[in-house]
């Protein structure tokens, strides 16, 4: 559909929490309908950080009315898309306006000399819904998919004993431990070690490096961005002599009878041992248990063996979407033309 012409793109920091509110609603609602997820707390956190005018970001006015907003966080050298969201006079969600908005980020972002790469995971749109501004600004595209599990019907959930033994590669037998704060370091060094040279340190460049694994990791502990973490239903398998971690699983709430695995990584050495199946089984388990209904995740298409695992556990596709990448080198490949 054509772009009304009293549209008008302004600076986000221009724009108070109170006026911006109405829009991210709307938006709550659609994750609600859509994928399960209450946004409320994602918003409150969000709304200060709008408050604040520390963002980077635009907004759209149709007849002097907010319809659409875009922002973006800055990670030293890197720039994370963090939302890009439109909607029509009736309520709906506008792609024509919401890609308008992406085209003034990206073009702010290619004029900034310090970023050199640009990461976007647009959880809310299908996969190929947002290919025309991403893909001929240069990004890689990685399909991804939203699944999920009804607890009720499930049978994954059974498979795992209340009691049982976990046994690492080398005999000696594993410890299941709840998340305590006492495992940041080390769980860190084991989603760094999980990730090295996964498709998924491709799209998320903090699985790089250690320091990025510890940042990675604080902010799904720490920040209600995948829902609020449950310390509870966060389960980690120790090695009985010398206590390091092998494998974790990390959950957290994103509706009162929904959880989400944010994290679930396997070291290296133990691949091949059934750990990481059996481990999300326990929690799966545990969340039923504990009165949740069902359980979602994300997964890279392109990892193949996580996503038949889930599958067989009872994990169905839900939603599809991508995970957008403009990688170190690509942002000098195309001139940046000046806003008008």
């Amino acid at each position: 559909m054509p772009i009304a012409t009293q549209l008008e793109v302004l600076d986000l920091r221009h724009f108070s929490a109170r006026q911006l509110r109405p829009l991210l609603e709307r938006e709550a609602q659609i994750w609600q309908k859509r994928l399960r997820w209450d946004y409320a707390s994602s918003i409150e956190l969000l709304l200060e950080y709008l408050d604040s005018r520390v963002l980077p970001g635009f907004v759209a006015l149709d007849r002097g009315k907010v319809c659409g907003l875009t922002f973006c966080v800055y990670e030293a050298q890197k720039s994370v898309v963090g939302d890009a969201f439109a909607v029509t006079e009736a309520g709906d969600a506008s792609i024509p306006v919401t890609g308008l908005l992406l085209r003034h980020l990206l073009d702010l972002l290619r004029a900034s000399p310090t970023v050199s790469r640009i990461e976007s995971q647009l959880l809310l749109y299908d996969s190929g819904v947002l290919d025309e501004f991403f893909l001929p600004e240069g990004f890689l595209r990685h399909p991804r998919l939203f699944m999920e599990c009804d607890l009720g019907a499930s049978a994954g959930a059974d498979r795992s004993q209340t009691g049982e033994t976990f046994q690492g590669a080398s005999g000696q037998a594993l410890l299941l431990a709840r998340w305590s704060n006492e495992h940041y370091q080390t769980v860190a060094e084991l989603i760094h070690d999980a990730y090295s040279g996964h498709v998924d340190a491709s799209i998320n460049d903090q699985y790089r490096t250690l320091h990025g694994s510890m940042r990675f990791l604080h902010n799904i502990v720490r920040f209600p961005g995948c829902g609020v973490f449950e310390p509870r239903h966060s389960w980690v398998l120790i090695e009985a002599s010398g206590g390091s971690p092998v494998a974790v699983v990390l959950c957290s709430k994103v509706a009162p009878d929904v959880a989400h695995v944010t994290q679930l990584c396997v070291a290296s050495k133990e691949r091949g041992l059934g750990l990481g199946r059996r481990l999300l089984q326990h929690c799966m388990r545990e969340l039923r248990a504990a009165g949740f209904q069902a359980i979602s995740l994300t997964v890279t298409e392109e990892n193949v063996g996580a996503a038949r695992l889930y599958r067989e556990l009872g994990f169905g596709v839900r939603h599809r979407f991508d995970a957008m990448v403009l990688h170190e080198g690509a942002m000098a490949r195309r001139p940046v033309l000046p806003l008008l």
